[in-house]
């Protein structure tokens, strides 16, 4: 298959690496000289630094406050400062979450509150300590405080003692040895071995604080990976909560989506195909009437209303091929978007390689992403040749449109893309655009071979 990208490219797409992504940005330096100058490493130090005393605030107030309700349960107090430590804690939870967003880039959404069914102290009391959200809180005050304190003691050793000892040859002369004070008063040292005052020592003890301060970046990077891990499965929203959010906005996608094509359908009936039959059967009256008076006239009204009738029934099969092809159902995607290929203004080249057919639900979206593709190709790319090629990786179905037009397609936009984006969302899917000005445009749909 000849495509706008080669064949090494489609193959790299095919193991499921990075499809639609720019190439990453050069730099002179590499990584590794990079990295302790580098802004996140210096946000990410902070962030270690800054853990330790939020840490002892939260694991000391945690302990104290749920160690007072457990003494105070028998007499029921308790339970209102159970349901406060949580609160507390939920607290302490939207403060990391927003430490976590402005230093290590991570964006975890906020959990939703907890609510009672009625008003009044007592319900919000139970909804409160029936949350696994608060008490997920509470456990992450309790496993914050050590994993804080092992990861601030090892930052700031690192770091303080490799760019200390890099820097040596700079601040070395401040030693009692090098301002004229004896050294064995001080030390009881006669040779002054305890000093790195040769050229070699210098070199040698700056050379280790090099290897020191590039190293120390990645073993920050790793620490803060543990404190993503924490702050993503402990202060955020439920996996159910989540799952369940994302099935309601899905079925109110699916459900306008529905709803559109109701209308749309509605809409070409009325406009096309029943307007034109009205007017058939009106032609076929007035010929009914002139059949005796003038059959010449009558011949040539029925004969325009054969015409009008093949035009009927060629929009009735354009409709009823735009709710499901019967090429689709029969043949499969192959067949059908070659069909579609064949009504596109410019040259389209298909490939479709699939071990088996997908969902047949899965397998109409792909078809009307593909359909509405090649529209916008003929309609707004000024393309001179476009490719389509769909394949299978793992459990998704990948389909890909390239095109060599100019470019500047945008789901952000609010065109087209933005309401075929909503719609591959509503079963998992991804839409993916890389359409840089000048072109080339490469649209990729991800979607689950199941549905």
């Amino acid at each position: 298959m000849a495509t706008a990208y080669g064949p090494d490219t489609r193959d790299h797409q095919r193991s499921g690496a990075g499809f639609g992504n720019h190439p990453p940005e050069k730099h002179f330096f590499p990584a590794a000289l990079r990295a302790p100058l580098e802004g996140r490493t210096w946000r990410e130090f902070g962030y270690l630094l800054l853990s330790l005393p939020i840490s002892v605030v939260l694991f000391s107030f945690s302990i104290a406050l749920t160690s007072l309700s457990a003494g105070l349960l028998i007499t029921f107090l308790g339970i209102p400062i159970l349901a406060g430590t949580l609160v507390m804690c939920r607290g302490f939870g939207a403060l990391e979450r927003a430490r976590a967003r402005g230093l290590l880039r991570l964006d975890v959404a906020d959990p939703a509150p907890a609510r009672g069914r009625t008003g009044g102290l007592m319900p919000w009391v139970g909804a409160v300590l029936k949350s696994g959200v608060s008490w997920r809180h509470l456990l992450y005050a309790l496993l914050h405080f050590p994993w804080a304190v092992f990861a601030f003691t090892v930052s700031l050793t690192l770091w303080t003692c490799g760019w200390a000892t890099f820097t040596y040859p700079l601040w070395h002369w401040v030693f009692p040895s090098y301002v004229g004070i004896d050294g064995i008063q001080l030390y009881g040292d006669k040779t002054h071995q305890v000093y790195l005052d040769s050229s070699f020592e210098l070199a040698a003890t700056s050379v280790c604080g090099l290897v020191l301060v590039l190293v120390t970046p990645w073993i920050i990077r790793g620490l803060t990976s543990v404190d993503r891990l924490m702050v993503a499965g402990l202060l955020g929203p439920s996996r159910l909560a989540t799952r369940v959010s994302e099935l309601e906005s899905d079925r109110g996608v699916v459900v306008d989506t529905a709803a559109a094509d109701l209308r749309r359908i509605e809409r070409d009936l009325h406009d096309g195909a029943q307007a034109r039959l009205v007017a058939l059967a009106m032609d076929l009256g007035l010929a009914k009437e002139k059949l005796t008076d003038d059959p010449e006239a009558a011949a040539r009204m029925v004969d325009e209303a054969h015409g009008e009738v093949k035009v009927a029934l060629q929009e009735l099969r354009d409709l009823a091929r735009g709710i499901h092809p019967a090429v689709l159902t029969d043949r499969g995607l192959d067949a059908a978007l070659s069909a579609i290929a064949s009504r596109c203004t410019v040259p389209v080249t298909v490939e479709v390689d699939l071990p088996s057919r997908p969902a047949q639900a899965i397998e109409g979206i792909a078809y009307f992403t593909v359909s509405e593709l090649l529209q916008n190709v003929s309609k707004h790319a000024r393309a001179t040749h476009a490719s389509v090629d769909v394949w299978r990786t793992a459990d998704r179905l990948l389909v890909q449109v390239v095109d060599d037009g100019q470019g500047g397609a945008d789901v952000s936009s609010g065109s087209g893309l933005a309401g075929l984006a909503e719609r591959l969302e509503a079963v998992d899917g991804v839409l993916v655009v890389d359409s840089p000005q000048g072109g080339p445009t490469r649209i990729t749909a991800e979607l689950p071979w199941r549905g």
